[in-house]
């Protein structure tokens, strides 16, 4: 355990407070702004997918290499670079004159991010003893509270009052500010290194932007047998990466992980699960301006309620899963989320926004309950070593569903209104009708759970 000065003590919570809000303010402020930035940049704002998706993919293929890159290099240089390159990654997207552009620039971004999040909460881990450690990491997490509500409605604000650019640009004052007090207070801290298993990390990346491109490409009209062809070839990748771990001594991610039930379930509820919820914040503020018309701020205030119930439920989530098992929460939640986004179907006038409001709160809330209850739970029985390597799979399994999420739901909306010429709204209702479908379908997988599962945990 690393020894603190008085300072570090007291302040160094703030350094991943500041990094935790940058970088989900920078991913939930996106969403209202996407119809005006594709007006700006010529592009339909319908097709504006690939702006989240290049970020979350970015984020989920290098946060397996920031671990080892900190032990190797220090924490402090290796978080202080992951700030100058997010700085400089939202720079360029604001400078950014087309969509192409714009997301290679979202991928540098998603570089830094994918460093300098895992960084920061891994100083902590290691900077403090464990009695202290959950009270220092709620604090921390307060800003992935608040950003959520923040985010939604300034970036309508920006994109009515101001431009799109200054999206990207807020990050640069608060990247200023992170680099600051990282310099002041993050210690350098190393450790003994294996090899990196860079074979395992190139097959795990080109599989996950084979399955990505293939969603993509299947939905567009001619190019459905290129999206087959990438499928198929990231089927084979993800077939070599088993291959090679089982003969590797230390692989990416060990396929023992695999062998603990409760992981097992856990991180392919959490890729399922996703699918659906992850397209919703993508989807619901294309449909609020582009279809029904409402302005920029009108639809980051209505984003808001998703925010609200994710922050009034927290006190209850672990009260409610003692009461009836995470088995019964997991399969009656998921249920409810698909229910939910089913709802979402019938607003078909948009005079009716008020009805928005309580729907929108309770997704929120079951947002919160299913995250909270599938991340510990895929987690729980992990030991020793499997910890650090199921975390860090949980986490890129989490960003890979985000990107698999929005690149779907994008793809079925494409495809309902270009190749089976269905009307806007109609496509939009569709769509929710299909997630919601696969939600709930996703919510039975939960049923392999045993009624004990987790137990251990509360």
């Amino acid at each position: 355990m690393v020894t603190l000065t008085p300072t570090q003590q007291k302040f160094l919570p703030y350094v991943l407070a500041v990094a935790l809000f940058m970088q989900i303010l920078d991913a939930t402020i996106l969403n209202t702004s996407l119809p005006q930035m594709a007006l700006a940049l010529g592009e339909s704002p319908l097709k504006m997918q690939w702006a989240v998706i290049s970020y979350a993919l970015a984020l989920a293929i290098f946060i397996p290499v920031s671990g080892f890159l900190a032990d190797k290099y220090g924490t402090r240089r290796v978080f202080l670079s992951a700030i100058v390159v997010f700085s400089v990654g939202s720079l360029m997207c604001a400078a950014s004159p087309t969509l192409n552009i714009l997301i290679g620039s979202r991928i540098i971004q998603g570089l830094g991010g994918a460093m300098m999040t895992p960084v920061a909460r891994l100083i902590l881990v290691k900077s403090y003893p464990r009695n202290q450690l959950l009270t220092v990491m709620n604090f921390a997490v307060i800003p992935a509270l608040i950003a959520p509500l923040v985010g939604p409605v300034l970036g309508g604000y920006i994109v009515q009052y101001a431009s799109w650019h200054w999206i990207f640009l807020i990050n640069i004052p608060m990247g200023l500010l992170g680099f600051v007090m990282g310099r002041k207070l993050v210690p350098a801290l190393f450790e003994d290194t294996q090899r990196l298993d860079w074979t395992g990390f190139l097959l795990f990346a080109a599989a996950a932007c084979g399955f990505t491109l293939a969603v993509e490409f299947g939905s567009q009209s001619g190019r459905g047998v290129y999206g087959l062809l990438l499928g198929a070839i990231a089927s084979i990748l993800i077939g070599a990466y088993v291959w090679h771990a089982r003969r590797r001594a230390a692989p990416l991610f060990p396929l023992g992980l695999f062998g603990i039930r409760t992981f097992r379930i856990g991180i392919v509820g959490n890729l399922f699960t996703r699918l659906g919820i992850s397209a919703v914040p993508f989807l619901l503020p294309l449909l609020l301006q582009v279809v029904f018309e409402y302005s920029p701020s009108q639809a980051g205030w209505l984003l808001a309620p998703i925010a609200i119930g994710a922050i009034g439920i927290k006190p209850w989530v672990s009260k409610i899963i003692q009461r009836f098992s995470y088995r019964k929460v997991l399969v009656v939640n998921t249920i409810m989320l698909g229910v939910l986004i089913i709802v979402l179907a019938q607003f078909n006038d948009p005079s009716y926004w008020i009805w928005y409001i309580p729907v929108l709160i309770l997704m929120g809330a079951s947002n919160s309950m299913q995250f909270s209850a599938m991340n510990t739970l895929t987690i729980g029985d992990l030991q020793g070593t499997q910890t650090s390597s199921g975390n860090s799979l949980m986490a890129v399994n989490q960003q890979l569903a985000i990107g698999f999420g929005i690149a779907f739901g994008a793809a079925v909306l494409n495809l309902l209104r270009e190749r089976m010429e269905f009307d806007t709204l109609f496509a939009f209702q569709t769509t929710y009708w299909v997630l919601g479908v696969i939600t709930i379908l996703s919510g039975l997988h939960f049923l392999r759970l045993k009624p004990k599962d987790g137990q251990g945990l509360y």
